[in-house]
């Protein structure tokens, strides 16, 4: 009889799901934003796909992200249940701010979703092409103004890199840095600025409108149900995608890093995740592990070596 009931103990814990961890999410930014949504966006997917039980987000914005992860790195160390959002934007944040704290401060888990950079220009423009627009550029840098998210962001970077692939001196281009991306819209839509950089999905509706006019994108290949050319088919090197992460805490065993990738990885093919990511029209760009931490190196590296070129980092 104790055989018995001893057996069909071990059978009802065999049958008990497996234990699932009660996440909480830092994102390093004000709600709406990106980040933001990306971080309350996984803790639906991670709730509704029972990976985990119970996850919290709470927001702390400022400086790029880089009030955010020194505060994640001080305080979570050694927590297996912390997490981070983040992306490029903090790669470029922490160089420019001179952050004490990096992101080899942290666990870095994978890469999740990108946006490619858009460069549009209001409809009434004078400007058809990409090619009219690099055609202004190095008639003078000056002359022609960027509009785009926060100084040594994505869209800085993206503006950079278009100036040196065009053999123009990039500490010349004239950068328009706006706080936001409602603020950066109406400074484009008024023709305050030649022309505006930011992710497409910031200009998608606008440009559907009308109001906006989409010259290239900034991806590999074309993006698919998208009528412009990317940067590479106009004879521009620059291929950029505004990426987003998520990371660990430092200090945790390789045990752990392992199961928070092992959530992760369920994460990425659950219905969910598919389902938010073609809502929200976030490239899949699901990158981890190893693979992952070799390419935020490649990418440091790169933003660096253009944010010293843009004159942002000496």
């Amino acid at each position: 009889m104790k055989h018995f009931i001893l057996a069909s103990i071990l059978a009802g814990a065999m049958a008990l799901p497996a234990y699932a961890a009660d996440y909480s999410i830092m994102a390093p930014a004000a709600p709406g934003g990106g980040w933001d949504q990306t971080a309350r966006s996984l803790q639906t997917a991670l709730q509704k796909e029972k990976i985990s039980n119970r996850v919290q987000v709470m927001n702390v914005p400022g400086a790029g992200g880089t009030i955010g992860i020194a505060q994640f790195a001080s305080q979570q160390k050694g927590n297996p249940n912390a997490l981070m959002v983040g992306g490029y934007v903090m790669v470029g944040a922490i160089l420019t701010n001179k952050s004490p704290v990096t992101l080899k401060d942290v666990t870095p888990i994978a890469r999740l979703t990108g946006e490619y950079e858009a460069i549009v220009v209001p409809a009434s423009s004078e400007i058809k092409t990409i090619g009219d627009l690099v055609a202004k550029l190095k008639e003078n840098p000056g002359a022609v103004s960027w509009g785009g998210g926060s100084a040594g962001g994505t869209d800085h970077i993206a503006t950079g890199l278009i100036a040196k692939a065009a053999g123009v001196d990039p500490t010349k281009i004239n950068y328009i840095a706006f706080s936001g991306g409602g603020e950066a819209l109406a400074a484009i839509l008024g023709s305050q600025v030649t022309a505006g950089i930011s992710s497409f999905g910031e200009f998608e509706s606008q440009i559907k409108a009308g109001s906006l006019r989409l010259l290239a994108v900034s991806s590999e290949q074309r993006i698919q149900g998208v009528d412009a050319p990317t940067l590479k088919e106009s004879k521009l090197d620059v291929v950029i995608q505004n990426w987003r992460m998520v990371a660990a805490a430092p200090g945790i065993s390789a045990e752990q890093k392992a199961a928070i990738l092992a959530d992760f990885e369920k994460l990425e093919k659950s219905a969910t995740w598919q389902e938010t990511m073609k809502t929200k029209g976030w490239a899949d760009t699901y990158l981890a592990g190893p693979a992952f931490e070799e390419q935020l190196a490649k990418d440091i590296a790169s933003t660096e070596t253009i944010l010293k070129d843009i004159g942002l980092v000496k």
